[in-house]
């Protein structure tokens, strides 16, 4: 079997990379890169005190449970872009990668033009971190933190479609019900969407799955990268959620608001 991966190069993008190639025969790898010292370097997210503050929480807590930036294995081909050219790259430049079984998008720029339609008719799959339809766009599962909803932290696998986040949706991953720093919880969400969606590329049931549409009308945030201010980090590092307060939410979870949840 062959994937492809659209991503980005983080240590939770290699993750998932690492984890397609255990059960490929060979994982093209398509990886917008960002700085790994974001908050310290001026990047997708300005520089500043405040985010060096939050993002030396969630870099903490992503190294705990995804270690550091490390090789890919050697079933990889990987082919490293700038953050945001991955509309731009010439449908020839992929080909070889459009040839694959399996086409999975985690952590790419919005993808527009020939490769979007590339996408879609080839029904590939979208890690979304948010519980959608509920929080949608940037940053979502930051949101249900601020808004105080640690029970809509968690990751959605959806078809990919010319929308943002609005595909079809095929499951619901979700943090174990546990007491839990907040800032581990983000990540733990994205270890149980990783986890989840291999598991199911490997035992072929996703590809049975009756994916189910999004009802927009229960959306509850949607949110773009300029919302996330100093202003903002800074009021939600000054209130964050206890691991007690945390794992109360988790447990009152309504098994009705998931789509074939699976807990991680």
């Amino acid at each position: 079997m062959k994937i492809t991966a659209f991503t980005s190069n983080q240590p939770r993008h290699t993750s998932l990379i690492v984890r397609l190639a255990s059960i490929a025969d060979e994982v093209f790898a398509v990886q917008e890169c960002n700085t790994i010292a974001p908050g310290e370097v001026a990047d997708f997210f300005r520089k500043s005190d405040v985010m060096r503050d939050y993002f030396s929480r969630v870099l903490a807590a992503e190294r705990e449970i995804f270690g550091a930036p490390r090789f890919l294995p050697k079933n990889v081909r990987s082919l490293p872009i700038k953050m945001g050219d991955l509309s731009r790259l010439s449908i020839e430049s992929v080909r070889d990668a459009l040839r694959s079984d399996v086409f999975v998008v985690f952590g790419a720029s919005y993808i527009k033009g020939p490769l979007i339609d590339q996408l879609v008719e080839r029904r590939a799959l979208n890690i979304h971190m948010g519980v959608s339809p509920y929080y949608r766009g940037s940053s979502t599962n930051f949101w249900a933190m601020y808004d105080r909803r640690p029970e809509y932290v968690g990751a959605t696998i959806h078809l990919l479609s010319r929308g943002l986040d609005s595909g079809p949706m095929l499951f619901h991953a979700l943090p174990k019900a546990e007491a839990t720093e907040a800032f581990a919880l983000g990540m733990q969400a994205v270890r149980a969407a990783q986890e989840g969606l291999v598991e199911r590329i490997r035992d072929r049931s996703i590809f049975e799955m009756t994916p189910i549409d999004q009802d927009k009308s229960r959306e509850l945030r949607y949110t773009r990268n300029a919302d996330f201010t100093d202003e903002v980090a800074r009021e939600y590092l000054d209130r964050l959620a206890t691991p007690q307060e945390i794992a109360q939410s988790l447990r009152n979870r309504k098994s009705s608001d998931f789509v074939r949840a699976v807990l991680k």
